[in-house]
């Protein structure tokens, strides 16, 4: 068995993971869980991989490593289960009810999260879909370079109206957003579905598109960088997709680097769709917008008190594409977890009121997870074993961040719009905040989580997310 830490996301998200899972495999963590590192865990030689021994390894690990060891049942029969997910929920149920692990552990598959954090692959049409639940209506929200659905003709804004000649509001007024996720198949390459949609210029097209691997691109060589105008001078925008993908580290540094270049010190950091990913991108972020704060602290990473020797304080080291960002907004929304809200929080110390969350709440996520690993079983356990606090150890944000953050701005999801337009509904009141025009503040904290949006339009997420959609959730 080998650890490895992560933050994320989901982890979602970090890793901390919002609706996911993530983090950082290559980060080893001294000790063991369920096993000595380098083993197997539990097991026998005939068959390591019974659903009984991989329990036995999952219920090691836990009793050892889980940040809550309180709020672990402790009347749980392994055999009333036939899947190992459904024992780990049984097992975090109490932590569950208080908000405090809700789907944060969780099992994956070794081989699919290494390539997703390696280059980014996954199969799918290579959208980000959410559905309109007043109106049962399921809108593109982001389309991704190098899949089939762009190509299609396929972006931000297109409506769905069908799968295979049924009718999406029929398969919503029936089964929900679970009968769409259901009819759009499994994430394999090679599955194939008609597609009826609808344009943003409202014209109506089908077509077929078959599911294929794809890389995703962390930002947008489209709309992820831009520098606009908020009236009263020059703003950095970027658009992070995900903290999961390795090359996410050498794009944010170009990203910067024109940053500095313009001389631009005032930043809209677009987090609505992140859910998380590994930390050691989000503490590279954080060390891109700290020029001058080097060697003060990014975050704190704290255990339970039998794992106390593993704490670490992680601080602001010195990157030469750095700039000293002096008034940040935050774009979030109820899919904005982990790294991304670790980001977020860590800045709160410094930035104060020069610092706003602009959308909706977020999924709140202030815990992380590290991956146990029993590689003769491609088994992953993500486990939540850590939170994390800012340099002024605020940290409890099981609500979102909007009770947390300073100052908050409501604000629509504008999907007629692409990201990074100036018109575009949440960046529009970000570029206010910067230009230091009022907002309407985020009404009562609420509307949290990845099915919750003020305006009601909220990421299509499988019960039981691949590798890929805890870290990009609503990714078909």
């Amino acid at each position: 068995m080998t650890i490895a830490r992560t933050l994320l996301s989901t982890t979602l998200a970090l890793s901390l993971a919002a609706c996911g899972g993530g983090g950082s495999p290559s980060a080893p963590v001294a000790g063991g869980g369920g096993g000595t590192p380098g083993t197997s865990g539990g097991g026998t030689a005939n068959d390591p991989c019974s659903l009984a021994n991989r329990q036995e390894f999952v219920r090691g690990v836990l009793d050892e490593w889980y940040l809550f060891p309180e709020l672990l049942a402790s009347n749980v029969n392994p055999a009333a289960y036939s899947d190992l997910q459904s024992y780990i929920d049984a097992l975090v149920a109490p932590a569950r009810a208080q908000s405090k692990d809700r789907g944060f552990t969780y099992i994956t598959s070794i081989a699919e999260e290494t390539q997703l954090i390696n280059s980014g692959s996954s199969a799918g049409f290579g959208v980000r879909f959410g559905y309109d639940t007043g109106a049962n209506r399921v809108f593109v929200l982001e389309s991704f370079e190098n899949a089939p659905a762009l190509s299609a003709g396929i972006d931000r804004g297109t409506e769905l109206l069908s799968i295979d000649g049924t009718a999406v509001a029929s398969l919503m007024a029936s089964g929900g957003p679970n009968a769409v996720i259901n009819a759009l198949g499994p994430s394999d390459p090679g599955v194939s579905r008609s597609l009826g949609f609808r344009d943003v210029g409202g014209v109506e097209r089908s077509a077929t598109i078959a599911k294929t691997e794809f890389s995703l691109d962390p930002i947008s060589d489209r709309y992820g960088v831009r520098i606009l105008d908020d009236g009263t001078g020059q703003v950095g925008y970027i658009n992070l997709r995900t903290f999961i993908v390795e090359d996410a580290g050498p794009q944010l540094r170009a990203a910067f680097q024109q940053f500095r270049n313009a001389g631009v010190d005032r930043v809209i950091l677009d987090l609505r769709y992140n859910g998380g990913g590994l930390v050691s991108v989000a503490e590279l972020l954080g060390d891109l917008m700290a020029r001058g704060r080097e060697g003060q602290v990014f975050s704190k990473t704290i255990l339970r008190p039998s794992k106390a020797a593993e704490n670490e304080v992680d601080l602001f080291a010195a990157q030469p594409q750095a700039i000293a960002a002096s008034k940040v907004a935050v774009i979030g929304r109820g899919g904005t977890a982990s790294a991304s809200e670790l980001v977020t929080n860590s800045f709160i110390p410094y930035l104060g009121t020069n610092l706003a969350l602009v959308g909706t709440n977020t999924y709140g996520k202030p815990v992380g997870q590290f991956a146990f690993d029993r590689s003769e079983c491609d088994d992953r356990l993500r486990a939540v074993t850590f939170k994390t606090t800012n340099a002024a150890d605020q940290g409890e944000y099981f609500t979102g961040l909007a009770s947390v953050v300073p100052n908050t701005c409501a604000a629509n999801d504008g999907i007629l719009n692409q990201l990074g337009d100036p018109a575009e509904a949440s960046v529009s009141v970000a570029l206010d905040f910067l230009a230091g025009r009022s907002c309407t503040p985020i009404a009562g904290g609420m509307e949290r989580g990845v099915q919750g949006a003020g305006d009601r339009r909220v990421l299509l997420q499988p019960d039981r997310p691949t590798a890929a959609q805890r870290e990009v959730p609503g990714l078909f």
